[in-house]
């Protein structure tokens, strides 16, 4: 009997860890079912290395990219182009940075059904990106190697984002350019040169309001130590308003050691200049700024966009659109809804921005750089539009040219624009032009 009632005994344990384990895997399921489906290596949502279920149109509703039999891409080459580096292409030498993290909302996953549970060829993915913007950034890069960029500082919408060279998915060149499958946008980091300078007045009135009501004298040259920091010509006494306008190398300069190279950075922290970027499952390249106990100098050039300096384009447009947006970010998406069969399976939310800078120095900014083009730059260029914009010139040594730069806002359609342009010259040459031709389809 008592043989009976231990075999009985460890019967019931048996039965016991087996609920439980049952109930552990349930759980796990539930929890994890969603992730799993998503490794890289299931074969129900990739193929060649990439996403290899559902369709993706832009935000009219333009195909650009379907999946259900194969890898149909848009009938448009310079679509193609355009979106190969957030689409990918069919052999995974450029993945679809966004479409992964949301692989179950696309295949229609849920824990009851699996895989496919509303039809057998997955979602519909709609992007921010509109394929005439997309198109005309295309065009405007011509056969330079770089990347631009326009969002929606107001609802974080990325309207376009291109990198340069790109090629046709359809057609893959036997001869690939250094950087080809690099996404410039999110991927890279540039010295940022003179947009630089909005970082640095953004620090300048912050720490001390007062700097609006000061002077600086540029000979041409600013003497630190036995070297000096030199301007493009003498600019004589100039009001803050003004020595931003001009450029002035000299005067920021001077601005950048009154500040002095722990609070400059403590600053460029606040901002988030430096910081990655994560949206959509994409995380951005860290920027760089050394200028911590760097000698006078170097901190000088720091304040300036040289000497250490280096900037992500995507975390730069986001803190220009903090700036318009009277000092409050707004973090970027690409990728906009995803349904299934009508059912909406993945909506984008708007976050609760952060207050990276005071609204006052935020409209300061604002006042500053709409003078730039009012000034110097010239507003023809934007029939119609209030811009705010700062070009640079970045040196990155050697025998290449500089880096083109430019970062700016548009007042009245809540966008802001990155445009970077390697071994180019004179942002104010090159991007000015890019960024005009972008704008009028936008």
């Amino acid at each position: 009997m008592n043989r009976i009632a231990s075999r009985a005994g460890i019967l019931f344990l048996l039965a016991i860890l087996l609920i439980c384990g049952f109930a552990l895997f349930l759980g796990e399921f539930f929890a994890k079912g969603s992730s799993w489906v998503m490794e890289p290596g299931s074969p129900h949502i990739y193929a060649g290395g990439n996403i290899g279920c559902g369709v993706v149109v832009d935000r009219d509703s333009n195909l650009l990219l379907d999946l259900t039999g194969g890898r149909t891409y848009s009938q448009s080459l310079s679509l193609r182009k355009a979106t190969v580096h957030w689409l990918g292409d069919r052999f995974g030498s450029i993945s679809a940075p966004a479409l992964p993290y949301y692989a179950d909302a696309l295949a229609g996953f849920d824990p009851i059904n699996g895989v496919y549970s509303y039809n057998k060829i997955g979602g519909v993915a709609e992007l921010t990106l509109s394929a005439r913007v997309q198109i005309a950034a295309l065009e405007a890069m011509g056969d330079y190697k770089g990347t631009v960029a326009v969002y929606n500082y107001k609802t974080g919408q990325i309207l376009c984002a291109v990198t340069t060279p790109a090629y046709d998915p359809d057609n893959i060149p036997d001869s690939k350019p250094e950087g080809l499958y690099m996404n410039r946008f999110i991927q890279s980091k540039y010295i940022p040169g003179s947009i630089f300078k909005v970082v640095t007045l953004a620090a300048a009135l912050e720490n001390d309001p007062a700097v609006v009501n000061q002077t600086f004298l540029c000979t041409g040259s600013y003497k630190i130590g036995g070297e000096a920091i030199t301007c493009v010509a003498p600019h004589g006494a100039q009001t803050l308003k003004e020595a931003f306008c001009n450029s002035c190398n000299c005067a920021f300069a001077q601005i950048s050691l009154q500040l002095g190279g722990q609070r400059l950075l403590a600053y460029v922290e606040k901002f988030g200049i430096t910081k990655s970027i994560s949206f959509d499952g994409i995380t951005t390249a860290e920027g760089n700024f050394k200028a911590t106990g760097a000698e006078d100098l170097n901190v000088a050039w720091s304040g300036v966009g040289q000497y250490l300096d280096q900037v992500n384009p995507c975390a730069f447009l986001t803190f220009m659109g903090a700036v318009a947006n009277d000092g409050q970010v707004t973090m970027p998406h690409i990728v906009e809804k995803i349904s299934v069969d009508g059912k909406t399976t993945y909506k984008s939310q708007l976050q609760p921005g952060v207050q990276i800078m005071s609204q006052a120095t935020a409209r300061i900014l604002q006042l500053y750089l709409q003078n730039n083009v009012a000034v110097k730059y010239g507003s023809a260029n934007f029939p119609g539009l209030i811009v705010g914009a700062k070009t640079g010139t970045a040196e990155v040594g050697g025998d290449q040219k500089p880096n083109a730069m430019l970062a700016g806002f548009v007042e009245n359609k809540d966008l802001a624009f990155m445009v970077c342009v390697e071994d180019a010259g004179y942002g104010s040459t090159v991007c000015i032009p890019i960024i005009s031709e972008i704008l009028k389809v936008v």
